[in-house]
């Protein structure tokens, strides 16, 4: 007893040859069937070349484009011919011109010999798969495809659509429920042949011919009806990334595919010439009596997948450049953004480096130059202080700071003097967090001796700018942590604020409780400034409900005079 190869080949015609000289080497007789779409001297070559090998068999030849019904006709001509030239072979298994053994042929005939009335197919139904791409799990049985989905998309995608629209479903042949798995099996000789010898089969095959990918359906399906005892598990390795395309495995991939105990790996790549000396060589494969278990990979590739899919946080690259909103992270670790506390105290940016030991930059997205730790001209990762570079990608200058300095909490100031390029960036990323004095970006226009009517007007624009901000972090899309104080509630209770402050930017859990605070300038007459905008027709109302007169906070207050109730 044996196990039969077909084949199905349609280009590298090299290893193609090597691949069926290893399976006749090992006592399988194999089949091949050449795509007819493979013409020239190359395809010629090849099938003279193997003409020496009483074990290898060619079959008729089929145009097998991708998810047609060639691929079917070919594999059927191929079985058929096995059953009929080799009457020693008892299962018969799919293999393509790039699938590669991983253990000694003998391993396998040994194993297939132990379980004589077994058949290794996938085989589900498309309530029970997750992994169909394409948007088309049940309606692939039910609507007819007679249209290429590579070569003529465009009346594909109609036709489906006019189906829908019309309310076109297919009859499913009665007596069989659709199947679906790939299209690499082994069957036993018993139930392939009651497959191809069924006395239905006419009407399967025109019902499959309009069935989309049927290669992946037709065994799959007809298995079901004549098998002793299915395992539905394909024993060749084959991986399928997120888009539904095959992994190709190359030489670096010599120690996972060991790993995997799998009989047969699919797709190798046809210049892994390590790969092909390893497991093709005269010492040949690892004889090995394991279960093949391909799930000793599938957190590596799970790991390839994710990587590919979603990244890393904060970094952004050529091979990988998400769409909006499906970033993996728009920053790579957490940071600090402080909004007003530097107009409110003097040498602000000094303080807050002392007691968090943190970064401490400036503004560094004012519209002079990015204000960078003491002032230079160049920061990590060559960063540029000019501020034409930086607002030309605003986000990749805030997603390149926070990568090229993680490990370390960057803390920067903003306000609506800044650019404000980053507003909604920052407030959707869960790693800013964000402390907000809303209305102190007026404490400098009070401090100046410019004209009163300038101020105003730049009041007015400063403060729309301001309100659009703080619609952005108060938005349901916002992810930031996120404080914000009004001007009239932060001169109630400073320390609170001043104690987030320093929580925020401090690089470590836990940090000291303040022992000194910052110097606040000196804000007498801010009230009165805040009611002569308001008499000239602008009304700032960021500040809160902040007092004209406000008393001082160490004022003490007077004693009472005793006075006697009678």
């Amino acid at each position: 007893m044996t196990v039969g190869i077909v084949m199905l080949v349609h280009t590298h015609f090299e290893r193609a040859e090597q691949m069926a000289r290893h399976w006749a080497a090992g006592g399988c007789p194999v089949v091949i069937h050449v795509d007819k779409s493979s013409k020239g001297a190359a395809a010629d070559a090849f099938i003279a070349a193997l003409s020496d090998e009483p074990q290898v068999r060619f079959s008729r030849r089929h145009t097998c484009g991708w998810g047609t019904w060639g691929i079917v006709a070919a594999t059927q001509d191929a079985c058929q011919l096995m059953l009929d030239e080799f009457e020693e072979v008892r299962h018969v298994m799919t293999t393509s011109g790039t699938c590669m053994p991983l253990r000694p042929v003998a391993d396998l005939r040994r194993y297939l010999m132990e379980r004589p009335t077994t058949d290794f197919i996938e085989s589900a139904t498309t309530a029970d798969v997750p992994w169909t791409v394409g948007g088309l799990s049940e309606e692939r049985f039910t609507l007819r495809f007679p249209f290429s989905w590579k070569s003529q998309r465009k009346l594909f995608d109609s036709y489906v659509e006019l189906q829908r629209r019309m309310g076109l479903r297919r009859r499913i042949p009665r007596g069989i429920v659709p199947h679906m798995g790939s299209q690499w099996w082994c069957l036993t000789r018993r139930t392939l042949s009651a497959i191809l010898q069924d006395p239905d089969r006419s009407v399967y095959d025109r019902y499959f011919k309009k069935v989309w990918i049927p290669d992946e359906s037709y065994f799959q399906t007809l298995s079901r009806l004549y098998s002793e005892r299915i395992e539905s598990r394909s024993l060749t390795l084959s991986k399928f990334d997120f888009q539904g395309k095959p992994h190709i495995f190359y030489d670096d991939h010599l120690q996972l595919l060991r790993r995997s105990d799998c009989f047969v790996a699919r797709k190798v790549w046809h210049r892994a010439d390590k790969l092909y000396q390893t497991f093709l060589g005269p010492e040949g494969a690892t004889a090995s009596g394991a279960e093949p278990n391909p799930g000793k990979i599938d957190r590596i590739f799970s790991k390839a997948v994710e990587r590919r899919t979603r990244g890393r946080p904060g970094l952004y690259m050529q091979s990988r450049f998400p769409r909006e909103t499906l970033e993996n992270g728009v920053t790579a670790s957490r940071y600090a953004v402080i909004e007003g506390f530097g107009d409110l105290f003097e040498d602000f940016e000094d303080w807050l480096r002392r007691a968090t030991q943190a970064r401490v930059h400036g503004h560094i997205f004012a519209p002079e130059r990015a204000e960078f730790e003491n002032r230079q001209a160049t920061y990590a990762g060559a960063l540029s202080d000019d501020p034409e570079l930086r607002d030309y990608q605003g986000r990749m200058f805030l997603t390149n700071l926070i990568w090229n300095t993680r490990g370390e909490r960057q803390c920067f100031q903003y306000s609506p003097r800044d650019s404000q390029v980053v507003s909604w960036d920052i407030a959707k990323d869960p790693n800013a967090q964000i402390n907000v004095i809303s209305g102190a970006w007026a404490v400098p226009l009070f401090q100046s001796n410019a004209n009163f009517a300038d101020l105003r007007i730049e009041a007015a624009r400063l403060q729309r700018i301001e309100a659009d901000h703080l619609e952005a972090l108060r938005s349901p899309y916002a992810k930031a942590h996120i404080r914000i104080w009004t001007m009239a509630e932060f001169v109630e209770a400073p320390m609170e604020a001043l104690q987030a402050v320093v929580d925020a930017c401090a690089s470590r859990e836990g940090a000291q409780r303040l022992t000194d605070v910052p110097r606040m300038v000196n804000l007498a007459g801010f009230g009165q400034f805040l009611q002569n905008l308001k008499n000239q027709g602008m009304h700032p109302y960021l500040m809160g409900d902040f007092p004209v007169d406000p008393v001082p906070k160490n004022r003490r207050q007077q004693p009472r005079k005793p006075y006697l109730v009678r």
